[in-house]
C-alpha cells in the first residue's frame, strides 16, 4: 500500500480511469454538525491519494471535479454517509454512485453482517483493522496509524463492487441496486434536512 497526502485538494491531471474508490473523515456522525476533515481515493491499484482539510477551505476545484465527473463512478461503502458531508462542506452532489454496504444488504441476505471490515472478510478473506475509527481526525498532523487506517478503507472497493456484482445478477437486483444508487443524493439532502428520523418512508 502507498499513501499520497496533499493539502486541499487532489493535484491537478490525476487520473483515475472510470471508478474511483471515495471515503471521508470527519469529526462525528452528524454531517450537519461534525466537519469533513480527510477524504481518500483510490484506483484501486494499491495507491491511497488522502486530501487533507486543515485550514475548513473546502475549495477544492479538482476534488469536485472528480466527484461530480459523470464518466467517473465513485464506490462507496456507505455512501449515504459521505454523500451528506460532501454536499453539506463542498457544495456538491457526487454521482454516479455504486455503494458496496447497499449491494451487501441485497444480495447477503444470510448475514445481518454488512460492515466493510465484514465485507472484506467474508468475501476477500481481508482483516482490517478498525482501531483508529474514532480518533481526532481534525489534529493538524495526523498519525501514521491514522493515515494507514484511512489509506486501507478505499484499497479493497473495486474488488468488492467485482464480487457483489457477481452476486447481484445472480439474484436478479442488479437494476434494483441501480435504482438505489441514484436515489442516495435525494437520502443526503433529506438526511441534511432533518428528515433522517423519523424517515418520511415509515408508516
Amino acid at each position: 500500500m502507498s499513501i499520497q497526502l496533499h493539502d486541499g485538494d487532489l493535484p491537478a491531471g490525476l487520473d483515475f480511469g472510470d471508478s474511483v474508490a471515495v471515503d471521508s473523515e470527519t469529526m462525528g456522525l452528524n454531517p450537519a454538525r461534525d466537519r469533513l476533515c480527510l477524504i481518500q481515493l483510490s484506483a484501486g491499484d494499491g495507491l491511497s491519494h488522502l486530501v487533507q482539510f486543515r485550514d475548513r477551505n473546502y475549495d477544492a476545484p479538482n476534488l469536485k471535479r472528480l466527484l461530480t465527473d459523470p464518466k467517473v463512478t465513485k464506490l462507496f461503502h456507505f455512501a449515504r454517509f459521505d454523500v451528506a458531508v460532501f454536499r453539506a462542506y463542498l457544495g456538491v452532489d457526487c454521482t454516479p454512485i455504486y455503494c458496496t454496504k447497499i449491494a451487501s444488504k441485497l444480495v447477503r441476505t444470510f448475514t445481518d453482517r454488512h460492515g466493510l471490515k465484514d465485507l472484506c472478510r467474508d468475501l476477500l478473506g481481508i482483516e482490517l483493522s478498525k482501531q483508529q475509527q474514532s480518533s481526532d481526525w481534525g489534529a493538524d498532523e495526523l498519525t501514521a496509524e491514522q493515515l494507514t487506517y484511512a489509506a486501507s478503507d478505499v484499497l479493497h472497493l473495486h474488488e468488492l463492487r467485482r464480487r457483489l456484482d457477481v452476486m447481484l445478477i445472480r439474484e436478479g437486483r442488479m437494476a434494483l441496486a441501480e435504482s438505489c444508487f441514484r436515489f442516495l443524493p435525494a437520502r443526503a439532502a433529506l438526511d441534511l434536512g432533518g428528515w433522517d428520523e423519523p424517515d418520511i418512508f415509515a408508516h
